[in-house]
């Protein structure tokens, strides 16, 4: 099998990642916007109780926030397939498939953003979330979603791609 066939599945892939997600918070919707009050409400923190950051009970913050989440998930899995798209294209020279490769990489980027920057640095840094098993087990995924993401990115930006 030809290498641009595999990053042309690979991208597909990844924006299977972030639709399913975003979709899987849709279908859970009440349990999505729990774990997200959960964590931004700062509950149950008996390792490091104290905070410099905020605090948000607020249910339209709440909202916002997690609208935010399932936003940038189906953002990313629609540029992802927008990249793959053009991949699939380009498929039959090498320039235009190395050109191609652009909203892959944007949308691989934007995915690093959603489980790096906002469930790490926002959610881990900021509101603590590695404090309860809840959030641990979400920045845990969150880590290996945005892994991948960067991982599968830099094979797909390698050349050559025969």
């Amino acid at each position: 099998m030809s290498l641009r066939i595999i990053k042309i599945l690979l991208s597909l892939m990844l924006s299977l990642l972030a639709l399913f997600y975003a979709t899987q918070n849709v279908a859970n919707l009440e349990q999505a916007y729990g774990a997200v009050a959960y964590v931004i409400g700062n509950v149950d923190h008996a390792v490091y109780p104290k905070t410099f950051g905020p605090t948000i009970t607020s249910e339209p913050l709440v909202w916002v926030v997690l609208c935010t989440i399932i936003g940038m998930e189906y953002l990313t899995g629609l540029v992802l397939l927008k990249g793959t798209l053009d991949l699939w294209r380009a498929k039959g020279d090498s320039l235009s498939f190395h050109l191609a490769k652009r909203w892959t990489l944007v949308g691989a980027g934007l995915g690093m953003l959603v489980w790096f920057g906002l469930f790490h640095v926002l959610g881990g840094a900021l509101f603590q979330q590695w404090q309860t098993q809840a959030g641990d087990g979400s920045l845990r995924g969150a880590f290996w979603y945005g892994a991948m993401m960067a991982l599968v990115a830099l094979y797909i930006a390698q050349t050559p791609d025969e």
